[in-house]
């Protein structure tokens, strides 16, 4: 068995191996914008795995993880900008600088310290300017629905929350009825629905914000089940000779409700 610094030095000779003239034609050609995707979907594909609770299929998304990681990082090396090593030391001495009560000698009672430490760190030390509000501090890269729910918890953590989940579910119907209410009107305006509709899903994820969900993962699950249920439907519509189209909507939801009580019956034994 290497010792992790074995094992990455050949991970990075084989990424540098791939980047080189003689190495693989679809490799040189890729780029960290390229790679972009990849890389957010691999981590998703590392929830799963870790959801699963299956520990070699959560190692093996880790390793795509890894891989993308590294890519990116000597992509950057190989135009100067700067090296792998170079990002493994930043956040080593990242680490160091915002954990003073492990590596020095500051002293905190529990994690809450711990993070109000970590953003003073970050002002007097790192020398980041104070944002003009909390949620500055949220990035505008995340995807949506991930900023949405960081938006909230950063509004949360200064008081500006929901007193119960009951709070929330009755916002939720609100939202639903205003969204009613564009639909009832003769005509539909298509920017008003979706800002209702917007307002709808962000309400939403305030509810797994509030019920400690990870949106994003509850999403990601309902996806696989939708997936998984959908299988169900095209096997059992193939089985009987029917074809998978509107005017068979009946059969297939009727398989799709089969799918249903299946899987409740698993659960149960």
């Amino acid at each position: 068995m290497k010792t992790e610094s074995q094992a990455f030095k050949g991970l990075y000779d084989i990424v540098a191996r791939l980047r080189s003239p003689d190495g693989c034609p679809w490799d040189r050609e890729q780029t960290p914008s390229t790679l972009r995707g990849g890389l957010i979907e691999e981590t998703y594909e590392c929830v799963e795995a870790i959801d699963e609770d299956n520990p070699e299929h959560v190692k093996e998304e880790l390793g795509d993880i890894f891989l993308l990681a590294t890519m990116i990082s000597y992509m950057h090396e190989q135009k100067g900008l700067f090296s792998v090593s170079g990002v493994l030391e930043t956040i080593s001495e990242k680490l160091i600088r915002r954990h003073p009560h492990v590596f020095g000698e500051v002293n905190v009672k529990d994690s809450r310290e711990v993070l109000e430490n970590w953003a003073k760190i970050k002002v007097e030390q790192e020398g980041r300017a104070p944002k003009d509000s909390a949620l500055d501090e949220v990035s505008k890269a995340l995807p949506p629905l991930d900023r949405a729910y960081k938006l909230q918890k950063k509004a949360a953590k200064l008081g500006f929350d929901w007193d119960t989940p009951f709070d929330v579910l009755a916002k939720i119907q609100e939202e639903a009825g205003e969204v009613q209410d564009e639909f009832d009107k003769e005509c539909i305006d298509g920017s008003a629905l979706e800002s209702e509709l917007g307002d709808l899903l962000f309400t939403v994820v305030n509810l797994c914000r509030f019920m400690k969900a990870d949106p994003s993962v509850a999403l990601h699950r309902a996806n696989i089940k939708f997936m998984r249920r959908f299988a169900y439907v095209e096997k059992r519509m193939k089985e009987t000779t029917r074809e998978m189209k509107k005017e068979n909507s009946g059969d297939m939801e009727a398989f799709w409700q089969e799918a249903k009580e299946d899987e409740r019956g698993r659960e149960t034994r």
